[in-house]
């Protein structure tokens, strides 16, 4: 299983970017996925998620992202995007996407429900 991760860079408070993560080796519409971040001296956390189809693709975001990303899929390219919009300085981070089985609701903001990651893409947000 490979999760690939892109779109990140350095950007001006108030831009937007699109991060997006490609994924092979697995079932792409059995499979949750998520987008986590981690800054600097900070632990991993979580931003967003999509379920799979079967669980019916709902999407939830951290409150501290909400009504400014948003998480969305595409299985016939088997990726997942996360459009970011009204970027603050406080969004810099290693962007990670993340792709579990079988993760149930009460643990899609936890890191230990996922079985693989991507290797991150940087986003950093100059005031």
């Amino acid at each position: 299983v490979q999760l690939q991760a892109s779109g990140g860079g350095l950007v001006q408070a108030g831009d937007s970017l699109r991060l997006s993560c490609a994924a092979s080796g697995l079932t792409f519409s059995t499979y949750t996925m998520g987008w986590f971040r981690q800054a600097p001296g900070q632990e991993r956390e979580f931003v967003a998620v999509i379920r799979s189809r079967s669980s019916g693709g709902h999407t939830y975001h951290a409150e501290s992202v909400q009504d400014r990303f948003t998480i969305s899929r595409d299985s016939a390219k088997n990726t997942v995007y996360l459009q970011m919009s009204s970027l603050k300085p406080e969004d810099t981070a290693v962007y990670y996407c993340a792709a579990g089985r079988g993760v149930i609701l009460s643990s899609i903001r936890n890191n230990d429900a996922y079985d693989y990651w991507g290797q991150g893409t940087q986003v950093t947000v100059s005031s």
